[in-house]
């Protein structure tokens, strides 16, 4: 409904035939027939060369109001080009509203800045459009679903009671004896009760003695569920409605209270006149003070918001205070709802995506509201999207739109958080281990928890890397470089995205500085390994070196060795060759037993003395220390493919 029930006109124009083409195209106006009214205005505008200002203005707003924007654009554009700024603030809320609508975007946007002289009004909407343009660079942070329960007349003003949700529907065609709503051609709304959750409940009437032959509509609750405040037209006795010297059935809200499934004790709230509309109510978390809409004298635009304060009984204590021009301008503010002292209304002149969008301004006091910031997409749309509630404030929710794609009029929308792809911002320097200095061009794989490659990653000059790592997963990150050894972390991630972790240092070792060179063999560096006299058990002293072979293996999966152990020239032949080779084949079951595959021990060999280093031998007299150069265990490589990237285990 495009305007949501602001009042109902009850005048009759029973000589219509009597009157001049425009004087009854004026009567169909005033009475909410627009689609009528447009028929004998547009003849008016085609018969004529230069239409009367009331006739462009009237057929403008007429379009607007049937939600025909593309045809309102022609019209308040007409009126701009004739009348310029003095067209109206109102006019010009219109006129960006019909264009954004029609997805022409830079025009609504310049037609603002041409328009608007005032500094802080102009800075305040240059501001909400930074913001929302920032959001509509994001991902969208909502997905929204269009309910089962949708009929194909207006659905909207959902408000959580219980564990069902109750909302305002014009979907009974019986209401009224069948008479309809001359704004839209729909029958008048009355409140009903849902399981949104549950696809196939049919939605009820709620209370039925709380339905009227007219608009019964958009309510809330006390947080004990026993009181309740709605919106009515003003009745009088026999359930007819009850007009004002203008004819205008405006709006009121009433409270009444809940017993036994049935309401009793109704009463209209202290501000309401039947010379302006109230109504929308939102009760804030604690009860202590009622938001509502109104158009009531003395207000800033066509609509806008108000407070009073409530005492613990729920009769109010205050006069109506308009929220003021950081919440209220020339246009519509509506549909108030309080959420961690988070105000969200709908507004068609903040600064917006077209229609009624949804705004969200934190209560810093009564008389005191933020900035109000677009909700962006896809909660907001080119077309009207209102009536907004939510579980709390990073919480799930529903709200109404008329936007396309919808089942009918206007349809009542959840939306849930978008569960977050990604969680981690992961990044930091990859070093080398010996001199601190950072190696570029470093590998940083990325591998699920079943080992398969996500992506690849390269470190810059400086060593620098920077990954997003996705949510809920065990991630698996490998370093590596041509002739430097392998690292890999892992990291688990949780649902919901965590603060970046920066700075994270990785130090790759590099090969050469593992391994040796004797001649034409390359082996692993580890100083003399000992073991106690006329013995080859695995000492603790034995232990410390082979640490360092454990760790080139271990950083190197792809070398391959074999054991050559020897001792010197002291003792007999034979005793000696067989001693060095029990100390080989020990030292390759201790390897074995930390760990290190069998295939990776090519072989393990004592050779006695038959391989001294040094002359050393049998009858040559040599002091401790050179008969020591002799006793060694060397660890000889003899296949390697340190350059190659391949998947490892840590």
């Amino acid at each position: 409904m495009k305007k949501i029930i602001l009042y109902l006109f009850l005048g009759a124009y029973l000589s219509v035939s009597a009157q001049s083409k425009e004087e009854r195209a004026n009567a169909y106006f005033a009475d909410f027939k627009f689609d009528k009214a447009i028929e004998l205005y547009s003849d008016l505008a085609t018969e004529k060369k230069r239409p009367s200002l009331e006739v462009i203005q009237h057929l403008a707003d007429s379009y607007f109001n049937m939600n025909r924007y593309q045809e309102a654009v022609k019209w308040y554009e007409k009126l701009y080009l004739i009348k310029g700024k003095n067209v109206g603030e109102s006019n010009i809320i219109k006129l960006v509203q019909s264009l954004k609508a029609s997805m022409k975007i830079e025009r609504a946007d310049q037609l603002l800045r041409d328009f608007y002289t005032d500094e802080n009004r102009l800075n305040m909407m240059l501001s909400q459009k930074k913001h929302l343009d920032s959001t509509l660079a994001e991902k969208e942070k909502y997905e929204t679903i269009n309910l089962a329960f949708n009929s194909r007349k207006s659905d909207f003003g959902p408000m959580f009671f219980n564990d069902g949700l109750i909302f305002a529907s014009a979907r009974d065609t019986i209401k009224s004896n069948g008479e309809l709503y001359p704004w839209n051609k729909q029958p008048y709304l009355d409140l009903y009760i849902t399981r949104p959750d549950d696809a196939s409940y049919i939605p009820e009437k709620y209370l039925e003695n709380l339905e009227s032959s007219y608009h019964d509509a958009t309510l809330t609750f006390s947080w004990d569920g026993q009181t309740v405040y709605f919106t009515r037209n003003y009745l009088k006795k026999k359930n007819k409605l009850s007009a004002n010297e203008d004819g205008l059935s405006n709006m009121q809200i009433l409270r009444g209270t809940i017993s036994n499934n049935e309401l009793i004790n109704v009463t209209s709230l202290s501000f309401n006149s039947k010379d302006y509309s109230c109504g929308h109510p939102a009760l804030s978390p604690d009860g202590r003070h009622l938001y509502f809409t109104s158009n009531m004298p003395g207000g800033y635009g066509e609509s806008d918001i108000y407070v009073v304060d409530l005492n613990n009984d729920g009769d109010v204590l205050s006069d109506p205070m308009n929220l003021g021009p950081a919440i209220n301008t020339r246009g519509r503010e509506m549909f108030p709802f309080v959420s961690n002292e988070v105000l969200y209304f709908s507004s068609d002149s903040h600064y917006g995506l077209g229609g009624l969008d949804i705004f969200g301004s934190v209560i810093s006091s009564k008389t005191d509201y933020s900035l109000p910031l677009n909700m962006g997409k896809p909660l907001n749309s080119n077309m009207d999207d209102f009536s907004f509630i939510r579980v709390d404030k990073k919480g799930d929710g529903y709200f109404a739109s008329n936007r396309s794609g919808g089942k009918g009029d206007d349809d009542i929308y959840r939306f849930e958080k978008v569960k977050p792809t990604d969680c981690l911002e992961y990044s930091g320097y990859v070093l080398n281990k010996q001199t601190g200095e950072p190696i570029a061009n470093a590998n940083v794989e990325l591998k699920n928890a079943v080992d398969e490659l996500v992506s690849v990653h390269r470190t810059d000059e400086f060593g620098y890397y920077n990954l997003i790592l996705p949510c809920n997963k065990k991630n698996t990150l490998v370093f590596s470089k041509a002739g430097f050894s392998k690292e890999i972390i892992i990291i688990e991630t949780g649902e919901n995205p965590e603060a970046p972790s920066k700075d994270n240092k990785i130090y790759l070792t590099p090969f050469d500085s593992l391994v040796e060179k004797d001649g034409d063999v390359e082996k692993i560096k580890v100083d003399p390994i000992y073991f106690d006299y006329d013995k080859f058990d695995i000492t603790i002293r034995a232990e410390i070196e082979l640490e360092k072979v454990l760790f080139a293996m271990e950083k190197f999966p792809e070398i391959k060795i074999k054991i050559e152990s020897h001792t010197d020239a002291r003792g007999t032949d034979d005793y000696n060759l067989e001693l060095s080779d029990n100390r080989a084949k020990s030292t390759r079951r201790y390897l074995i037993s930390k760990g290190i595959d069998a295939d990776r021990i090519e072989s393990a060999h004592g050779y006695g003395e038959y391989r001294l280093k040094n002359e050393c031998a049998n009858g040559v007299k040599c002091s401790a220390e050179k008969h020591f150069e002799n006793r060694r265990s060397d660890f000889i490589i003899v296949s390697k493919q340190v350059n190659e990237v391949r998947n490892a285990k840590k």
